[in-house]
């Protein structure tokens, strides 16, 4: 399979805007896996909003910092001389020139639209627009109620693909509309997340990321859908204690009511900066994890869209267990070695008590289910074909 496909693609994501490891990662995941299926591949990033700075956690008009942690990341993948970024305070292309990208753009196979980042202009449709949700709900809830941005988002592309692996189906209530949505899910380069790195045996289960996602949330049919996790979060406080599992939370929530309950329950927290702007630093906490414990955005959890995290996958590619919410997912993936969901809290607790009765077989059984359902050379294969790569 590797390096069979020929032509030019260029992606379009939001790295620089927002340089958290995780986020860069699935550039790069996305990035080198199409490159190692022979395409020639480069990355724009050109929607022209602001960088956020992760310490200030405020947007600033200064992308310098977030794009030394990117080139840094792209360089070492091999495309320190493939990739460009639009400052729009100065009106400047940096890396790539604007000449270059319009190029770049004109003679493309493809234009990929990675986590639909980009609202699409007349240079982006000079070639085939893919557009790649990794965030299903927003979208489709928004061409239902014929929201005309994202009616007008949408018809700048001509394929689509969602990691929301249940839309159409009886059972997600997303609505499907007049889109041919096709199932995917989270690329993983498997050699760089090795087996077995870090301790045999960690003691703590572990997870990144943000307490309350905001700006995000839809209501479909009356009910409102909540873009954020502490939604489900706050119904498995206690889950650490019952267990007697160790559970650390790498995120931003420091104090309050939340931060005061999960203490009690069990629960430990890390703060989530500097640990996630590092691109190592973040593969070794994971690595150095006894697994995932997780919950999802009641977005993707109560429409049963069957996303599925790119995250998790990084873990369980990292040969740890996964313990983390049911969305659907649990109809394609298989579950109860190596990846164990859940619906409830009480769930949850035997879920953990489970993969510690037999970790090393759960251990092994992740990273098998990684090689089989996250490997981004056959994932991205299999993406480069529907698009006639």
């Amino acid at each position: 399979m590797k390096g069979r496909r020929k032509g030019r693609i260029v992606i379009l994501h939001l790295a620089a805007q927002y340089p958290f490891a995780g986020v860069i990662w699935q550039l790069i995941h996305h990035l080198a896996g199409f490159s190692r299926l022979g395409l020639e591949v480069f990355y724009i990033e050109d929607n022209g909003a602001w960088a956020y700075d992760p310490v200030s956690a405020a947007s600033v008009p200064d992308p310098s910092s977030n794009l030394k942690l990117l080139n840094d990341a792209l360089a070492r993948f091999g495309f320190a001389d493939r990739w460009s970024f639009y400052d729009h305070v100065h009106s400047a292309y940096l890396g790539m020139s604007r000449a270059r990208c319009l190029q770049l753009l004109a003679e493309a196979d493809a234009v990929i639209n990675l986590c639909g980042a980009t609202f699409p202009r007349e240079e982006h449709r000079a070639a085939r627009m893919v557009y790649l949700e990794t965030d299903p709900g927003l979208m489709q809830i928004k061409l239902a109620q014929h929201d005309a941005k994202a009616i007008q988002k949408a018809a700048g592309h001509q394929l689509f693909f969602s990691y929301g692996a249940n839309l159409g189906n009886p059972d997600c209530l997303l609505p499907n509309g007049k889109l041919d949505w096709h199932p995917t899910r989270p690329p993983v380069l498997l050699d760089q997340w090795h087996e077995g790195v870090g301790p045999a045996s960690p003691s703590a289960f572990t997870t990144v990321g943000t307490w309350n996602n905001k700006g995000g949330d839809a209501v479909l049919a009356g009910d409102t859908y909540f873009w954020s996790k502490q939604v489900n979060f706050r119904k498995m406080l206690d889950v650490a204690g019952r267990a007697h599992q160790p559970i650390e939370l790498a995120t931003d929530l420091n104090s309050g009511p939340d931060y005061e309950a999960a203490l009690r329950g069990g629960f430990t927290f890390r703060p989530v900066v500097p640990m996630s702007l590092d691109l190592d630093g973040y593969r070794t906490y994971i690595s150095s994890s006894r697994g995932e414990f997780t919950v999802a955005k009641d977005i993707y959890v109560r429409s049963r869209s069957g996303w599925f995290s790119d995250r998790s996958a990084c873990y369980l590619a990292a040969g740890r267990p996964v313990v983390t919410q049911r969305t659907g997912f649990e109809k394609f993936i298989p579950e109860g070695r190596g990846l164990l969901g859940f619906d409830t809290a009480d769930e949850a607790v035997e879920a953990l008590r489970t993969v510690n009765a037999d970790y090393a077989a759960h251990a092994r059984a992740a990273r098998e289910l990684a090689v089989e359902y996250f490997d981004a050379v056959k994932l991205l294969d299999e993406i480069a074909e529907v698009i006639g790569l």
